[in-house]
């Protein structure tokens, strides 16, 4: 029988390593791929190429680089801005995983004669019986569980796609086959910033590659009250409490923004709960389309818990109703919808 082709994307750290042994060792024909994305980033600088190719040399598999900084710039820098310049706040991962890991890597893969793509993501892809096709699933690592961020790859690509650390509990087994084998990343650390933003100021990255400036205005209460001045909207995020410089017989947080008027809306705790939220830009796994209402868990961050409520089809959107109101709930994130532990689909916060 003839063995698979895969193409692993390889980030020079311990996953995307142990990933390149595991699939070797189960006998797949394995490539390994690393994408240039930009300049400087954790993910794509001299000592990730020489991690990757020093790995792939070691186990025995051929390594390319390809350059997509255009792409990564045009896809998922430029949506990072947008989104800050419209007062929403972006997870970046979720743009670069739908356009360049699943998409432009899925591209390549083909024209190197592979069937597959794979990567070092905390998640898992399988045939269901129940729902008739392909699904994509939470992995068994618990906190360090990765579905959230995948929610927006195509669905046809599902099948096509292997996740080698799916049935992972935890980092340090990882760590320990590294180690096992003799692979030198064994005891890098993770990288847990945006990758284009190592040193983790996103304010700084946005005043150096935008039109994004400080500019003060008005922070106010619902009613219009000036309480105190901002640096800038996108210095703020919603449930900051934190830094707004305000002296008050009660906490304040941040609930929301008016762009037109420059200015940071602040309100008590409680105003922080919503029991509805619109969710757009919409992708699909588990249906071809929301007919009735369906009962789903919700995740509305990454680090969050997921919680309970009933998804349904609103034009173009879907409407979130949470069995109960849920804190901090802030446009530009995904919302992700769960079955169990299938991926229904998501969508981004309005």
């Amino acid at each position: 029988m003839e063995k698979k082709k895969v193409l692993l994307g390889m980030s020079g750290g311990v996953d995307s390593s142990v990933s390149a042994l595991l699939l070797k060792n189960n006998g797949y024909e394995v490539m390994g791929t690393t994408l240039e994305l930009f300049a400087g980033s954790s993910c794509c600088n001299t000592n990730t190429y020489i991690d990757a190719k020093n790995i792939c040399n070691s186990i025995g598999i051929p390594h390319f680089i390809f350059n997509y900084k255009e792409e990564f710039k045009k896809y998922v820098i430029n949506d990072f801005i947008d989104c800050y310049s419209n007062c929403k706040t972006p997870n970046p991962c979720i743009e670069c995983n739908k356009y360049m890991k699943f998409g432009l890597m899925y591209e390549k893969a083909k024209q190197l004669g592979c069937e597959c793509i794979a990567t070092g993501h905390y998640a898992k892809t399988e045939y269901s019986e129940k729902y008739k096709r392909w699904v994509l699933k939470k992995s068994k690592a618990g906190k360090k569980d990765q579905s959230y961020v995948l929610w927006n790859i195509p669905k046809e690509l599902i099948e096509h796609v292997i996740f080698p650390l799916s049935d992972f509990e935890d980092k340090e087994q990882i760590r320990k086959i590294a180690r096992e084998n003799n692979l030198k990343v064994a005891n890098k650390p993770d990288s847990e910033d945006i990758c284009f933003i190592p040193d983790g100021n996103y304010k700084k990255f946005l005043e150096n590659n935008s039109n994004i400036k400080p500019k003060q205005g008005n922070i106010v209460n619902r009613e219009g009250k000036v309480l105190g001045v901002h640096t800038g909207l996108y210095n703020y995020t919603i449930g900051q409490r934190k830094g707004l410089g305000i002296s008050n017989p009660v906490p304040l947080f941040v609930l929301g923004f008016n762009k037109e008027k420059n200015e940071v809306i602040v309100g008590e705790e409680k105003e922080l709960y919503k029991k509805e939220v619109l969710v757009t830009d919409v992708n699909l796994l588990l249906f071809d389309e929301i007919k009735e209402k369906v009962e789903v868990e919700v995740k509305t961050r990454y680090s969050a818990k997921s919680a309970k409520a009933s998804i349904i089809q609103n034009g173009n959107n879907i409407k979130v109703v949470f069995d109960e109101p849920q804190r901090a709930i802030t446009p530009g994130q995904s919302a992700v919808f769960y079955i169990d532990d299938i991926v229904l689909g998501g969508g981004k916060i309005i």
